[in-house]
């Protein structure tokens, strides 16, 4: 058990980012709950409190640089200080490039590569005072290669792994940070949800495979953050057994 440690996450009100706010918590964090829907955050609040663990919540925007550093502030005069990030937030509107959904790609930009980048601008600070702390960034199997309709969505996930990279070889040394990349294949979340291209989702229709469950990617954010402080795992890579790509 974890014990007087802190997480936040982001995306906190459904898939990956609950499965890991429950899985933090019954490991004994104090889990700060950070997403736009309240009612969520609230329930999910409730269910931690309920099984015995440590939750508080705040709505947050993680395109909203002020947001981010609220979030920090709050969790940091809460619970004392900031063990874990769990930059999870992420949208995944896929679509072929000539459809021109701008749109669509300007809001990935903003809440998949500058929301990474506010969580870490907003921590960083109390990290480095400790000298201790743990960034986990969600990329993605499409960080890792570019599929038809995810080029913008895998730009964007290829972005996050070489932030991540780039904040590991700068703090790890001098400040005892550590960085995760956490890259799942498909997971039932609601993800596809944001995907308004039509030949996008046919193309998912004909896929059959037992997806992954935000536990399962909830399991390998748990299983970094327990390692011994002199063991950083960089990058986590979870497929569903029969995902080929």
């Amino acid at each position: 058990m974890s014990q007087n440690k802190t997480a936040i996450i982001t995306g906190a009100s459904s898939g990956i980012g609950q499965a890991a706010a429950k899985e933090l918590a019954a490991k004994g964090y104090n889990v700060v709950l950070a997403a736009r829907r309240e009612d969520r955050l609230k329930d999910l609040k409730s269910e931690i409190e309920s099984d015995g663990g440590q939750a508080e919540y705040i709505v947050t925007d993680v395109t909203s640089q002020e947001d981010m550093e609220a979030l920090a502030k709050m969790a940091s005069e809460k619970f004392g200080k900031i063990d874990v990030l769990v930059n999870n937030a992420g949208l995944m509107p896929l679509s072929y490039m000539n459809k021109l959904k701008v749109d669509e790609w300007t809001k990935m930009v903003d809440v998949n590569i500058k929301g990474v980048l506010f969580g870490i601008a907003a921590v960083l600070p109390y990290m480095e005072k400790q000298k201790s702390g743990h960034i986990i960034n969600v990329s993605s199997v499409a960080g890792h290669l570019v599929m038809p309709g995810s080029a913008v969505y895998s730009g964007t996930k290829y972005a996050v792994r070489a932030i991540t990279e780039g904040l590991r070889q700068e703090m790890s040394a001098s400040h005892n940070i550590r960085t995760t990349i956490i890259c799942p294949g498909a997971v039932a979340t609601e993800l596809t949800n944001t995907i308004t291209d039509e030949d996008v989702l046919n193309s998912f229709k004909k896929q059959e495979m037992k997806l992954l469950e935000g536990i399962d990617i909830a399991k390998a954010i748990a299983y970094a953050v327990e390692q011994p402080e002199h063991v950083d795992v960089n990058e986590i890579i979870v497929r569903p057994t029969q995902q080929t790509m």
